[in-house]
């Protein structure tokens, strides 16, 4: 299925969004503004010396940070990858990434949750530093995908079928690391989730997922789980000797 992005000529950027180079949450919302066909400007930040303005304008500390125009021609910061991704889905109805059926939705927000809760598994599988650690990363993440695999729309190729949502927008980032992961090793986290894997690869060939993130994010991710002397780095030197 083809983008919904929009055939017009795109406006100047109103929008700016504060981001992290590696961030699957800021990837997320650089997705949905992407399906909305809302033009941004992007700010890429170093979270390890983290400027004084943003922190400033974070609560948190964190990516991502959407400025966006307020009340009287003052803009606001929001923060939150989630609470961002439903302020856009709210003001940018054209191209709907929610059901419009209440329960629905509830259960769409419910998935996106769980997407997050994902991430919290490739973070320690990410920097495990031993075979112990990485293998309950592992173990994890292989039992919650098998979940999302009971509850994927048969026919595809995205979440809930045809049309493209937020849970994908939650997903794919998710996806991205092990494209990273495949690389070093076969972590067998998708072995009996063919459901999931269709997603998966229908998700890599979608162009707001492609370009939520510069062409050096490999490049990246790897020196990441070398500054953490991720065991996952370390077999994918031992398998390649």
């Amino acid at each position: 299925m083809p983008p919904a992005f929009s055939s017009q000529p795109a406006p100047a950027p109103v929008l700016t969004l504060i981001s992290h180079a590696l961030c699957p949450y800021v990837q997320r919302v650089a997705i949905a503004l992407a399906e909305k066909g809302l033009p941004f400007e992007r700010v890429t930040i170093d979270l390890d010396h983290k400027p004084a303005w943003f922190l400033a304008l974070s609560p948190t500390g964190k990516v991502p940070l959407l400025r966006v125009p307020g009340p009287a021609g003052q803009d606001v910061v929001l923060f939150e990858s989630s609470v961002i991704c439903e302020y856009i889905e709210e003001t940018a109805t054209v191209v709907p990434l929610h059901p419009a059926d209440a329960v629905q939705r509830a259960q769409h927000r419910a998935w996106m949750e769980f997407g997050s809760g994902l991430l919290g598994q490739v973070w320690k599988m990410e920097t495990a530093r031993d075979a112990a650690s990485l293998e309950a990363a592992r173990q994890a993440l292989a039992t919650g995908f098998a979940r999302v695999e009971a509850t994927l729309d048969a026919d595809g190729p995205y979440f809930a079928g045809k049309c493209f949502g937020l849970v994908d927008a939650v997903f794919a980032p998710v996806f991205r690391y092990f494209d990273v992961f495949d690389t070093l090793t076969d972590t067998g986290v998708f072995v009996d989730c063919p459901r999931v894997r269709r997603w998966r690869e229908a998700l890599a060939r979608r162009p707001s997922v492609q370009q939520a993130v510069g062409p050096d994010y490999p490049t990246r991710l790897l020196r990441f789980l070398a500054d953490h002397q991720a065991h996952l780095l370390a077999l994918g030197h031992k398998e390649r000797a």
